[in-house]
């Protein structure tokens, strides 16, 4: 999936923007049921970006699936996401 083209356009954004945005953009996708190969790429590219940034992503993440249920902030002092809720 990391060599398709809208992967790497979400990629590239998402490695500009600061962690409030990046995390303006996970929880936008709360409660969104929609699918689509383009939100494939998004969300792989969304959660590889944390991660690129050594932030602990176990909260949303179980290594195969990502959950959108909840949103999320960010604890700077452990450098992860909190699921709100």
């Amino acid at each position: 999936m990391q060599q398709h083209i809208y992967y790497i356009k979400f990629a590239l954004r998402f490695a500009d923007m600061q962690i409030p945005e990046l995390l303006t953009v996970f929880n936008a996708q709360v409660q969104n049921r929609g699918w689509s190969s383009m939100r494939a790429y998004h969300d792989q590219a969304l959660l590889d970006e944390f991660h690129r940034r050594g932030i602990d992503t176990t909260a949303v993440y179980d290594g195969r699936a990502i959950s959108f249920v909840h949103p999320v902030r960010y604890d700077i002092t452990e450098n992860r996401l909190i699921a709100n809720g």
